[in-house]
C-alpha cells in the first residue's frame, strides 16, 4: 500500500484527479450502485430539471461491460500516460494553463455532445489531450500494436482507422481530434506563427487558485528545467513513461 501511495502521490494533480474520477464513477455504475442514465449527457433533463452535473459526470463516467471493458482500459492508460505527459512537461509548474486548456477542450466536448447527441465525453476528451502532445512531439517515434512504429503525429489517425475497422465508429475519436487540433492551434499556432493573441491564456483568479510553482520557461515552448522534488510516476513494472517513450514499450 505504501508503494501505491508513493505512485499515487507522484502522479501529477489534474491527471491523478481525472484518472481517479474516471474510474471511481464508472466502478460505482458497474456494481449498480447509480444509475448510468443520471451521469449521461443529456439536454432536455440539463435544462428543464436543471441536471447541471450532467456535463461533468459525462466526462467522468465510461460504462464498463463485456464489450466495453477493454476500451475503457485503453482509455486510462492514454488518459495516465498523455496527460501527465504534458501535465509534467509543457505545463510543468503552469497548473492554471493546463487546467485552462483541459476547460476548454471539456467545454468544447460539451458543446458538441449536445449537438450531435453524444452521451458521453471520455473519448474524445481523452483523445484531444493525446492529440496535442502528438502535434507537440511530432518526430517521436511511438510503437503500436503488432510491432508497427511511426511518428507521433500519426498516433490520433492510427487511433481512429484502428477503431473504425474494428467497431465501425470513429466518431468520437474524430470529435477529439477536431478539440484537440482547435486547442492546439489556438495556444500556440495562432499567437506563435500568425502573431495573435494567446486566446488560452487562464484568467488571474485561475493564477491564484492554482499559482505557478517555478519559472520553467516561456509558454508555448518546452520546458527545459523541472520542478526538482517532482518523481515521475511508474506504472507497468516500474516502466518510466516520461516524454519520448514509445508506446506499448517494456
Amino acid at each position: 500500500m505504501s508503494e501505491f501511495k508513493d505512485w499515487y502521490n507522484s502522479v501529477p494533480f489534474f491527471t491523478r484527479y481525472w484518472l481517479t474520477c474516471t474510474i471511481l464513477f464508472s466502478i460505482i455504475v458497474r456494481f449498480g450502485i447509480l444509475n448510468y442514465y443520471y451521469l449521461i449527457l443529456d439536454l432536455q433533463p440539463f435544462i428543464s430539471q436543471f441536471q447541471i452535473w450532467r456535463p461533468i459526470t459525462a466526462l467522468f463516467f465510461y460504462p464498463i461491460g463485456p464489450g466495453t471493458g477493454f476500451h475503457f482500459l485503453i482509455n486510462c492508460y492514454f488518459l495516465y500516460n498523455y496527460s501527465q505527459r504534458l501535465e509534467k512537461g509543457l505545463f510543468a509548474g503552469k497548473p492554471a494553463d493546463y487546467f485552462y486548456m483541459l476547460l476548454f477542450n471539456w467545454l468544447c466536448c460539451v458543446i458538441i455532445g449536445f449537438l450531435v447527441n453524444l452521451r458521453i465525453l471520455m473519448d474524445p476528451m481523452v483523445l484531444s489531450v493525446l492529440y496535442v502532445w502528438c502535434q507537440l512531439n511530432k518526430d517521436v517515434i511511438v510503437s503500436f500494436w503488432f510491432g508497427t512504429r511511426f511518428k507521433a503525429m500519426y498516433l490520433p489517425w492510427v487511433l481512429l482507422a484502428f477503431n473504425v475497422v474494428l467497431s465501425g465508429g470513429g466518431m468520437m475519436e474524430l470529435i477529439g481530434i477536431l478539440i484537440g487540433h482547435l486547442s492546439f492551434f489556438l495556444l500556440f499556432k495562432y499567437p506563435q506563427e500568425f502573431g495573435g493573441p494567446a486566446l488560452l491564456t487562464p484568467p488571474e483568479f485561475l493564477k491564484r487558485i492554482f499559482p505557478d510553482e517555478r519559472y520553467v520557461g516561456e509558454f508555448g515552448v518546452a520546458a527545459q528545467n523541472r520542478i526538482p522534488n517532482r518523481v515521475p510516476g511508474t506504472m507497468f513494472g516500474g516502466h518510466n513513461w516520461g516524454r519520448g517513450q514509445t508506446l506499448g514499450g517494456n
